[in-house]
């Protein structure tokens, strides 16, 4: 009966991802069918390491961190866990063979949000890396199903992805993070006197990432590409608002995409894909 254990993990990781981002669920509902559970549980996972460090202020963080890190790494050396959530994420780690380096980064980043306020640029950069980056990059073991010429040549965009995500998610969230956790993530910035320069800059690097991601995109298996290319077009669509506010806006109010226009991005991206444009 382990099948409806398995079943009943993921299904928790399902309902986790859907709880705390509609974006990224529906963007997961829009992969090949064989690829919606491991995303799930790559999310599932990573958005209750996220809580720990974001949320928990109540509690001993650091020793609810390291009991599920290590919580984490027996399930997979195990190939079992009572923790739904881990038991779900060590099946995709263990059938994709996603690599333990990738997970260690994710913890090292993970642990930076437990005292670290401010970074440098060696620090924002292995801070995305572990948190993001390497995101991108479990996905893209998913998506690449043990073929390694695939996931070498695809790595590169996947980091980009990843990035251009977690940079926009910190340019929307710069006021919550400051106000709320005291951290401020990109390198230099003085958000006494944040102006429409530094926001420049900020952008042009998002920038960057986006359009070098976009280039991978067109690139990835068949029954990846178009839920990537939605989840794409969300955050992308969320950077090009963002980028036509005034620098002390964005310090003012959280920016969102409305359903509507979610909605509409779908619809577009259907489009374009039937038609065979992207």
């Amino acid at each position: 009966m382990i099948n409806l254990f398995d079943e009943v993990s993921q299904e928790c990781s399902r309902i986790t991802t859907g709880k705390y981002s509609t974006s990224f669920s529906l963007a997961i509902k829009l992969l090949h069918k064989e690829f919606r559970a491991p995303v799930y549980n790559i999310y599932g996972f990573v958005r209750f390491a996220d809580e720990i460090v974001d949320t928990f202020h109540d509690y001993e963080k650091l020793q609810l961190f390291e009991e599920f890190k290590q919580a984490t790494y027996d399930a997979i050396e195990r190939g079992i866990s009572l923790n739904p959530i881990l038991h779900s994420f060590q099946l995709t780690v263990n059938a994709y063979h996603i690599d333990k380096t990738l997970i260690d980064s994710f913890f090292n980043s993970m642990k930076q949000d437990l005292d670290k306020r401010r970074y440098d640029k060696a620090d924002y950069a292995a801070y995305i890396y572990g948190s993001a980056e390497v995101v991108g990059l479990m996905c893209l073991s998913v998506f690449c199903e043990g073929n390694p010429h695939t996931y070498e040549k695809l790595m590169p965009y996947a980091r980009s992805l990843g990035a251009a995500f977690q940079k926009v998610n910190f340019l929307r969230d710069m006021r919550a993070d400051y106000e709320g956790l005291k951290r401020v993530y990109f390198p230099g910035c003085d958000l006494s006197n944040f102006s429409q320069n530094d926001k420049a800059v900020i952008e042009a690097d998002i920038q960057k990432d986006f359009d070098l991601a976009f280039e991978g995109i067109l690139q990835l298996p068949a029954k990846a590409k178009f839920g990537v290319y939605v989840a794409y077009k969300y955050y992308f669509s969320l950077f090009k608002k963002i980028k036509k506010l005034p620098a002390q806006h964005i310090l003012q109010n959280r920016i969102r995409i409305p359903d509507y226009d979610k909605i509409l991005i779908l619809a577009k991206a259907g489009i374009r894909s039937q038609l065979n444009l992207m």
